[in-house]
């Protein structure tokens, strides 16, 4: 979330002074006056409220519902279409049984298992049906719980990894010894953030040449007696490819023959986690493999629920330091808690559950495998256009990234993204980070609601705008740190 600040911010203005400067005590009312239609009245046009209520202090009294409503809603209206966002990875469809579901359980605190119970359970059932899904020694007494999302539930897995090195290593931590976790360079900010508040280096495998993300000999080289962990991410939020989980565990077993250290792997499945079981049931990415102590995923991402919803499971109790967890009342027993926030809506859980049941393996399978083909559809059409170049193809997850052609000068990806939002779509283009600071690119994320017809008008829209870009000089100057639009 970013940082906020109050206080008066204009627009520029005709008449009203130099832009930037906050207009006078008549000015504002006067502003205030025509920011109401006079049909907002609840029921006389020529009633008492002649004016909009300020928007950066409380207004002095009550309003309408229906005229606060509008207001509010007036304004929204200046936001993108979410479902021609194709930046977001987030969900933005569901079926109206869902938001029922959620519209009635919106007001049920998940922290209150014991007024909640039946909500507690569903939060246990989907605990025990994504460890059966990741292959978990015993799903029946899996240890895991719901989060906000993928970064509240990464969070937990880098503290329980810390916790566990921290025991190992009594005599040397604090006094000498400073943890590290070893990652790609495209991991997701949620690990930085990990690594800065939790005091652990982060030790980053670059990137080289065409390989977008972790190369597992380079990992295991950066691994020592002060490793906690290493990260795999299935499902790069770069260009959607799969990192090779079962490699790195090779490479790690082999560094632990040599010299005895023991790194367990996490896997940030924030979207692969929900993709790969139904599409790709032969990748052994998960808890079949030894090495792999806890996994993550978001339910709000191709869980297919609306956020905020993320999930965290580990092995077994052992991964999970006892001290980490909580102890609530629950029906009479114990239910042990894990989490970093605390009041949230019970509403993203039940409608995981409904997503469960509706679906079921069959379900799932056909829908991610519609994102899927429409990913690969949709990407060799692009490459078709002979202005770009693919980097993926949306064979991994539902995304893939491409940049232009080798010979296309007169443009660049950032004037796409541009060209692209003033048709209302949102295609986000950005620079790849150290070693590929070279390369820009768009990225385009296929989720269910995206469907055929609307990949057809992208490629419409793309292929009108072209011979525009195509007749420009050379692209504009502008500054990249500003340009990109792409924050994960």
């Amino acid at each position: 979330m970013p940082l906020h600040r109050g206080g008066y911010r204009p627009a520029s203005r005709t008449g009203a002074g130099p832009a930037g400067e906050p207009p006078d005590a008549k000015e504002l009312a006067e502003l205030r006056r025509l920011s109401i239609n006079p049909f907002y009245a609840a029921a006389d046009p020529t009633g008492d409220m002649t004016s909009a209520p300020p928007t950066h202090r409380l207004p002095d009294g009550p309003i309408p519902p229906e005229t606060a409503y509008q207001l509010v809603h007036d304004e929204l209206m200046l936001d993108g279409n979410s479902r021609l966002n194709l930046a977001t990875f987030v969900t933005t469809w569901m079926e109206p049984q869902a938001s029922v579901l959620m519209e009635e359980c919106r007001d049920k605190n998940m922290i209150d298992k014991d007024e909640y119970p039946r909500t507690a359970e569903l939060e246990r059932r989907c605990v025990a049906m994504l460890a059966d899904l990741w292959n978990a020694p015993d799903p029946a007494t899996a240890v895991g719980c719901s989060t906000t999302g993928s970064s509240e539930a990464c969070m937990l897995a880098g503290m329980a990894l810390k916790r566990r090195w921290t025991a190992r290593n009594t005599a040397r931590y604090p006094a000498t010894a400073r943890p590290n976790l070893v990652m790609g360079v495209n991991v997701q900010v949620c690990w930085e953030k990990f690594c800065n508040f939790w005091e652990v280096e982060a030790r980053l495998v670059p990137m080289d040449g065409d390989r977008f993300h972790i190369d597992p000999g380079a990992a295991a080289d950066l691994c020592d007696e002060n490793t906690i962990g290493v990260v795999a991410v299935l499902g790069s939020t770069f260009d959607g490819s799969y990192e090779p989980v079962a490699e790195l565990c090779e490479a790690l077993d082999a560094l632990q023959e040599r010299t005895g250290l023991d790194i367990p792997v996490h896997v940030d499945g924030a979207s692969g986690a929900m993709i790969a079981p139904f599409l790709d049931e032969d990748l052994v990415w998960d808890f079949r493999l030894p090495r792999v102590s806890s996994i993550n995923t978001s339910g709000h991402k191709y869980g297919l629920v609306y956020p905020g919803v993320g999930w965290a499971l580990w092995r077994s109790s052992a991964e999970l330091p006892k001290e980490l967890v909580f102890r609530v009342n629950y029906l009479g027993g114990d239910m042990p808690t894990f989490a970093l926030n605390f009041s949230r809506p019970g509403a993203q859980v039940v409608a995981q559950y409904y997503t469960f049941l509706r679906l079921g393996r069959d379900g799932f399978r056909a829908v991610q495998q519609t994102a899927r083909d429409i990913a690969m559809k949709l990407s060799a059409e692009i490459e078709s256009m002979g202005d770009f170049r693919l980097l993926t193809r949306g064979d991994e997850l539902p995304v893939f990234a491409f940049t232009t052609a080798p010979h296309v000068r007169n443009f660049d990806v950032f004037d796409v993204s541009r060209r692209l939002r003033e048709r209302g779509w949102l295609v986000p283009a950005y620079t790849f980070p150290a070693n590929r600071e070279d390369l820009s690119v768009l990225r385009v994320v296929c989720r269910n609601g995206f469907s055929a017809d609307l990949a057809a008008l992208l490629c419409a829209d793309l292929r009108q705008l072209l011979p525009e870009l195509r007749d420009q000089e050379c692209p504009p100057e502008r500054d990249r740190a500003t340009a990109t639009s792409f924050h994960h």
